[in-house]
């Protein structure tokens, strides 16, 4: 079956994707070759329709076990990595990547960091090696270009009021609202991965963008990638979801200022112009504490960390005292200031 991994031709170990260098490595001569430059197999061959049942590591042999959205990974038997060429082919490939710019050991320590800032999490929470594992994914992404043509029917009311001799008077003025537009965006990210959490990957945003490059398969040399469970038709609901506060916003930006104002009906149409398959890089965190795992995920560009660390009952009291003492002394501040006793 179609497996590709990546030898040295100086020494013949195993080479994998370096993200300080951005080049293709091999650890053991340092030999480094540029990605750019290189041919990619996938893209020679295009006979990688057909389904598999079975893969084998061209290193040793041995029989390769993979979940079936899997399409790159590393053998558990003797370490190399190794991408599954017939899961990344014909619609399958990936039009996008973006690589990895933070290491394995860079990610660590600035999860611990992050961790270590909780006000609220429990003392303990980082002073033992409780890390589980730590793994390097690209997470397979749709990215959107929608096109939407709003039209609007709304009212509005500007107040006034004024007095006049010994009259006080309020006047109200009424207006019909119509707004017709055409907002566009571009590289609206949602995941179709169906194992990764939406709102964690939501929350890890933004990707810069500007830096991804083409497809090539030596980019996933040494890490986890999945392929879409969902394609770019069934995620683009979620697509239309995702944008519906922004247009929402631009709408009411056009408006002006009234005292009053309020859509009656609102007609959004939204077109997807183009939708590209793009592979972004996820740092994923599994954390035991108080015999309970706790996943964290990490932007494997910017280093953002995302999840839900454990909460201290203790310092959440402390917290709520402390908040409920300054302001008892605001308070007795006020009344001695304002002729009152301070007791």
């Amino acid at each position: 079956m179609p497996v590709i991994d990546y030898k040295c031709e100086n020494c013949g170990s195993g080479m994998v994707f370096d993200s300080q260098t951005g080049m293709l490595t091999c650890k053991s001569c340092g030999r480094q070759d540029n990605i750019q430059q290189m041919n990619d197999p996938i893209r020679q061959n295009v006979a990688f329709e057909r389904e598999t049942v079975e893969y084998h590591c061209k290193s040793c042999g041995a029989v390769l076990i993979t979940e079936p959205a899997t399409s790159a990974t590393v053998c558990s038997f003797c370490g190399s990595a190794v991408v599954l060429a017939d899961r990344l082919s014909g619609r399958k490939a990936p039009a996008l990547v973006l690589p990895f710019a933070i290491s394995k050991e860079e990610a660590m320590r600035a999860f611990r960091k992050w961790c270590k800032n909780g006000r609220l999490t429990p003392a303990g929470f980082m002073t033992a090696n409780r890390v589980k594992s730590i793994t390097g994914m690209y997470v397979p992404f749709w990215l959107y270009d929608l096109n939407n043509h709003v039209e609007a029917h709304g009212h509005g009311t500007r107040v006034r009021v004024y007095t006049q001799g010994d009259y006080q008077y309020t006047e109200t003025k009424h207006y019909e609202i119509y707004r017709k537009m055409r907002l566009n965006y571009v590289g609206v990210p949602i995941d179709a991965a169906e194992k990764m959490n939406d709102e964690l990957m939501d929350r890890l945003e933004p990707f810069p963008y500007q830096r991804l490059q083409t497809f090539k398969t030596p980019y996933l040399a040494g890490y986890l990638a999945e392929k879409y469970s969902y394609d770019e038709h069934q995620l683009l609901p979620r697509a239309k979801h995702k944008v519906s506060p922004y247009i929402e916003s631009s709408l009411r930006a056009t408006v002006g200022s009234y005292t009053t104002m309020s859509f009656a009906s609102k007609d959004i149409h939204t077109e997807m112009r183009r939708a590209n398959y793009a592979l972004l890089p996820v740092w994923v965190v599994h954390y035991d504490y108080n015999k309970q795992e706790h996943t964290f995920a990490m932007n494997g560009q910017t280093g953002k960390v995302v999840g839900k660390p454990p909460i201290s009952k203790g310092k959440v009291v402390a917290w709520f005292a402390g908040i409920f003492g300054i302001s008892l002394i605001g308070m007795k501040l006020i009344s001695l200031a304002m002729g009152g006793d301070f007791l």
